[in-house]
């Protein structure tokens, strides 16, 4: 493994190697983080021959510097927050985020989930994919929101995280799957050549991949 991944699809074979013993299984859900998970999910899925879904989780910004996290949103009102950041934030600024961001999840899951169903996850290997891991604030959100959809065993797939965000994780999830540790981290971009932004319209693209001899 290099310092950096060509682009999320290569960062998504890199973890499908390492996830090959759950190709083919019916029971399995890769599901994507929305936005920047989803490219990485997509090529996941698609090598493993199992079943994509999204997961539409915010993060929670402090309000004059939104890149950093005091916590994350997911479906179904969970959050989780980030202690050492929200110690020194007022509750009334943290308010008026959630508001705002609650609104937005409302929103987007709307639009990408479409005509289908909610996530049902009971029974199911959920396999949890972001681009990274940073603080893990926004994978600590969906890790909850597939145990209190009662996955029947929860992984956390990144290709890339930072060592402290990845010892918080480890014993919240039945395995945690990281090819690349750099022993320095600063942002997800750094190991990737190509990052831009995730459109609405790539999420939509990858939902539409299906396991082989679907339809």
């Amino acid at each position: 493994m290099g310092s950096s991944y060509p682009n999320r699809a290569a960062a998504g074979a890199a973890l499908a190697d390492a996830l090959a013993g759950y190709a083919g299984r019916p029971d399995v859900v890769v599901l994507g983080l929305v936005r920047g998970g989803m490219p990485v999910a997509a090529a996941v899925a698609r090598r493993l021959g199992v079943a994509l879904d999204a997961l539409v989780i915010r993060k929670l910004g402090v309000p004059w510097a939104p890149e950093v996290a005091f916590g994350a949103l997911g479906p179904g009102g969970v959050v989780v927050r980030n202690d050492d950041v929200t110690a020194r934030l007022e509750q009334g600024e943290m308010d008026g985020v959630l508001e705002r961001e609650t609104a937005e999840l409302a929103r987007r899951s709307a639009h990408y989930r479409g005509g289908r169903p909610p996530l049902a996850l009971a029974g199911k290997v959920a396999v949890l994919v972001d681009d990274g891991l940073a603080t893990g604030a926004s994978a600590r959100a969906a890790v909850a929101v597939a145990r209190a959809l009662a996955a029947d065993r929860v992984v956390l797939a990144v290709p890339v995280g930072s060592g402290r965000a990845l010892d918080v994780l480890v014993p919240l999830v039945d395995e945690l799957v990281c090819p690349m540790r750099p022993p320095s981290f600063g942002a997800v971009s750094e190991f990737y050549d190509d990052f831009h932004q995730v459109t609405d319209r790539e999420v939509a693209e990858a939902l539409d991949v299906r396991p082989p001899g679907t339809v």
